[in-house]
């Protein structure tokens, strides 16, 4: 390829440029390379001309005619180092730009370099014929992909519409101006492979091979007058494309042999309608002969004309066709135009052309002309084709931005292009973006001397402002990292700035900034600046944008209807803040809120801004950071004494939410917490263990006004098991509830309490009841606080008579231990249950009983510690160990052996575990006199009879 034959051989241009491998485009007979100097990075383009294209054309020749072919070919190479030459020394903005001289190749060839080159012009109208017949006249716009030098694929966009073809012609005029009446030059082969389109869309001439000063020219020139009888004398063994075109040539040349500067224009003229005919070629089709042309000459017919329509099968714009076309192709070069005629014709009498021409004249216009062509602008862009507003108006527009007077203005017009082009995005980022940087980021050498200029600088403050104005634009125009290295270090410079119109659009341009900016950008460049700002600012105005500021930081927004919750049944499409955006909630607690807690003044515009914060942290912090640090501060906030009512009532509604949902989430892990540990109890006494109320009345329900209606109406055992044994260990007879209900003296619930035994109880080492060893290491002994067990005494008539106990039943006799304990577990049984040693002998049921836990007691001893013995031993006979258990609430209850205990619990019992063994007691337990239930207790007739068990001597002797 092209890169490896220019390696092979050493030249200034193959040293000092990056030449892409392959052609991007190619005019006559040079092929085009895009290129980039490797000192500055500018990109260019290098024409390259291969010899063996001609010896390959001539190949086929005999031997013979080789030596004319080699003469001609030289004739050839010399004509076309007069073409680079020739634009050396013409130095014109519509001439193309040489930077880099002619230089032969090693192959004999030949390369040039210059200003970037986008495509020829037969280039484009090539492309735009196959276009056409692919898909109509009128196709879409040039879209192909090329490739640069550095290896990259890039599409590139073209597009001849009407503007761009009037900007071009009227370019090419200016050109052919300068060459007639400055440099004294006829072109002589002006064709579309003479015109370049350079980077801004610029029409450029070129091929200047066959420039000549014309006939009786008195001006001085150092390039050679060519002779009109050989360049025409057309070789048959040379290519077309180093030879006269005859197609775009004047009669002036072919029919008369007078080179004179009409002739260019004769040839501008064809070049027009080759624009908008289709194909797009001249309207002329000689074949390269001669002949042919003087017979096309001959007949008014083939000449094109305004009867014809100047040959052409698409039509012409009214103003070309009316005035300009006829005063070109015409048979006379004295009735031709000028060039600078033809600029001034009507064809570009448009408000679109003649602003082209001002903005290229705009570096000689005065300051105030400026100004007002740049006020002007805006209105006239959106009428532009969008090719001319980027590579034409766009460029002309940052070049001036040098002028800082103008910066403002210039950057309305700027951001006006991005919004009307269908891809702002290349643009901003090519173009506009590294101009910014240069302008508002002052070098690090120079930074603080440029702050303090800065600081002086009112015009560039306005373009900073005309800047945030637009952020949207420039976010949606480049990408997360393009901002943050270009863009963010404006963004700071603007916060930091010390007018406040500034700082204050700089914080309101939070909601566009935040999305294209990761996480740790915002946490750890973006929030600390700002919370600089809003720390040392004496402005309340800054006060409050910061704090709005702090909303947008935290994920929330400003818009009143974004905290919209709603219940109002509008819907609204609120565009919220990702929360990927958003601070993390350390940063909230911990950097956030003391900022809102340091606040010291009162006003109602920074308080209300503050809530806002409040609002939006109290949503994500922690429930205990809300109780114990926000509210509080709102507590503080809107006690302030200049809010008024409609104020106060909206700090209050935040802090009923807030304290809602701080009771929500703390009721909601406490249940989770009791769920973890066993149900949880409405008892608030820490001793129930998971009684659900082990000292309240006796009855399953806490209403009292239930509990009174059962009892008036008789039902209050209705609702019980009619088996007595069906309820389990834990179950109490039916009437046994109800008789225990309907006790006088039980009018509240038994305290409980972890205190020793009553003072009349001796407590010795050899306690009666001996040392219960829990079978669960986990389970606790409790000892009862019976000394809160009132005297009982019957309510109903039907206990009246007295019990009369067994004859042989002693309560002074030894008590023996039981060896069986599967019938019931020793359970403490209801206060009624409890009874008097001596009361069962001679019982008056028409007299209170006595308390035998009490102090006060009255009943006989003769021996403390017997009688205290015997009545233990006597309550705790009662106490149910041979009879079905009661499902009272207020039962102590003594589990089963392991071995035979039923998987049943009452919620409303307190349980202990049974002893260690199955069928032994490790402490010798006292024997109840038999039909000491609690059915004979109270003599309920219809009380089933417990099962008669062993007790006195035979259990003793049963036990050994």
């Amino acid at each position: 390829m092209f890169s490896s034959a220019l390696k092979s051989f050493s030249s200034n241009i193959n040293s000092n440029y990056t030449v892409a491998a392959s052609p991007s485009s190619t005019s006559g007979p040079w092929k085009i390379y895009d290129a980039k100097k490797k000192s500055t990075g500018k990109a260019a383009s290098v024409f390259v001309f291969d010899r063996k294209s001609l010896d390959s054309h001539g190949a086929s020749l005999g031997r013979s005619s080789a030596s004319s072919v080699k003469r001609a070919t030289e004739e050839v190479v010399e004509r076309l180092k007069k073409e680079a030459s020739s634009l050396a020394r013409l130095r014109h903005p519509n001439i193309l730009e040489l930077v880099e001289p002619v230089e032969d190749t090693r192959n004999g060839g030949l390369q040039f370099a210059t200003e970037l080159v986008t495509a020829s012009l037969s280039g484009l109208l090539q492309e735009k014929d196959e276009q056409e017949r692919a898909s109509g006249i009128g196709g879409r716009s040039s879209r192909y992909v090329t490739e640069d030098s550095e290896g990259g694929r890039k599409r590139r966009e073209l597009e001849i519409d009407e503007l761009e073809i009037q900007k071009g012609l009227e370019q090419i005029s200016k050109a052919l101006e300068f060459l007639h009446d400055n440099a004294g030059l006829v072109h002589g082969n002006l064709t579309p492979d003479a015109v370049f389109v350079n980077a801004k869309s610029d029409w450029k001439i070129s091929g200047l091979s066959f420039a000549s000063p014309p006939d009786n020219s008195t001006k001085p020139t150092s390039v050679t007058p060519i002779s009109l009888s050989e360049v025409l004398n057309i070789d048959s063994r040379l290519p077309k494309s180093v030879q006269m075109n005859l197609d775009y040539c004047s009669p002036d040349f072919v029919l008369d042999s007078n080179l004179n500067i009409a002739a260019d224009m004769f040839s501008l003229g064809l070049l027009i309608i080759a624009l908008y005919n289709s194909p797009h070629t001249s309207p002329l089709e000689t074949n390269s002969s001669i002949t042919t042309y003087r017979r096309l000459f001959s007949s008014s017919s083939t000449i094109p004309s305004a009867t014809n329509n100047f040959l052409s099968s698409r039509p012409i714009p009214k103003d070309l066709t009316a005035s300009v076309l006829p005063r070109l192709i015409t048979r006379r070069p004295a009735q031709r135009m000028t060039a600078k005629e033809f600029q001034q014709s009507a064809y570009f009498d448009n408000i679109l052309i003649s602003t082209i021409r001002f903005l290229d004249a705009l570096p000689a216009k005065t300051p105030s002309e400026k100004s007002q062509f740049m006020r002007g602008l805006s209105r006239v862009l959106p009428s532009f084709p969008k090719s001319v507003l980027d590579k034409k108006v766009l460029p002309a527009l940052l070049e001036e931005m040098k002028d800082r007077e103008l910066l403002s203005l210039i950057l309305q017009n700027v951001f006006k292009i991005i919004e009307l082009l269908p891809s702002g995005r290349r643009p901003f980022t090519e173009k506009i973006m590294p101009r910014l940087t240069e302008i508002f980021i002052p070098p690090a050498a120079s930074k603080s001397d440029a702050k303090g200029q800065a600081d002086r600088d009112p015009a560039k403050e306005a373009g900073l402002m005309v800047l945030l104005e637009h952020i949207s634009a420039i976010t949606s125009n480049c990408s997360g990292k393009e901002f943050k290295d270009n863009m963010l270090p404006i963004i700071h410079l603007a916060i930091e700035s010390p007018t406040h119109s500034i700082v204050d659009a700089s914080l309101r341009s939070l909601p566009a900034i935040l999305p294209v900016l990761d996480f740790s950008t915002i946490k750890n460049e973006l929030f600390p600046v700002i919370a600089s700002v809003f720390t040392k600012t004496s402005s309340l105005g800054i006060k409050v944008r910061g704090l709005e500021a702090f909303v947008i930081l935290c994920g929330g927004s400003n818009d009143p209807a974004g905290s919209n919750d709603g219940l109002d049944g509008i819907m609204a499409n609120t565009k919220k803040t990702s929360s990927s955006t958003a601070l993390d909630k350390y940063t909230m607690q911990e950097k956030i809120v003391p900022l809102i807690r340091a606040i010291k003044t009162k006003e109602p515009a920074v308080a209300m801004a503050a809530l806002n914060v409040l609002r939006q942290v109290g949503t994500i912090a922690d429930a205990d950071f809300v109780a114990m640090d926000i509210l509080p501060v709102l507590w503080s906030m809107s006690l302030g004494p200049l809010l008024d009512l409609k104020q106060f009532q909206a700090f209050m509604d935040l802090i009923k939410s807030l304290s809602s949902r701080v009771e929500v989430e703390q009721t909601k892990k406490l249940q989770e917490l009791s769920g973890t540990h066993g149900s949880k109890t409405d008892n608030d006494d820490f001793m129930s263990f998971g009684a659900k109320n082990a000292f309240s009345t006796n009855g399953g329900s806490n209403d009292p006004e239930i509990d009174f209606e059962r009892l008036v109406k008789g039902t209050a055992g209705t609702s019980d098991l009619a088996n007595p044994l069906s309820g389990g260990w834990d179950a109490t007879p039916a009437n046994a509830t109800a008789h225990q209900r309907n006790l006088p003296n039980q009018t509240k619930p038994a305290s409980f309490a972890w205190s020793t035994p009553s003072p009349t109880i001796p407590s010795t080492p050899g306690n009666a009841m001996g040392i219960i060893r829990p079978q669960d290491p986990t389970a606790r002994t409790i000892t009862p606080d019976l000394s809160s067990f009132s005297a009982l005494s019957p309510s109903a008539t039907q206990y009246s008579q007295p019990l009369q106990p067994q004859p042989q039943q002693s309560f002074n006799a030894p008590l023996q231990p039981q060896p069986n304990y599967n019938a019931a577990s020793l359970q403490p049984q209801p206060m009624s249950s409890f009874q008097n040693p001596q009361a069962l002998t001679s019982m008056n049921w028409s007299t209170p009983a006595s308390n035998p836990w009490s102090s006060n007691n009255s009943t006989p001893a003769t021996n403390p510690i017997l009688s205290s013995m015997g009545n233990v031993g006597n309550s705790m006979s009662n106490m149910s160990m041979n009879r079905p258990t009661t499902n009272s609430p207020n039962a102590f209850t003594l589990p089963p052996p392991p071995s035979q205990r039923p998987i049943m619990s009452s919620p409303n019992s307190f349980s202990l575990p049974p002893p260690p063994g199955a069928n032994s007691f490790t402490a010798p337990s006292y024997q109840a006199p038999q039909q000491s239930s609690m059915a004979s207790a109270v003599g309920n007739p219809t009380q089933p009879k417990p099962p008669t068990q062993k007790s006195g001597l035979d259990a003793y002797q049963s036990l050994l």
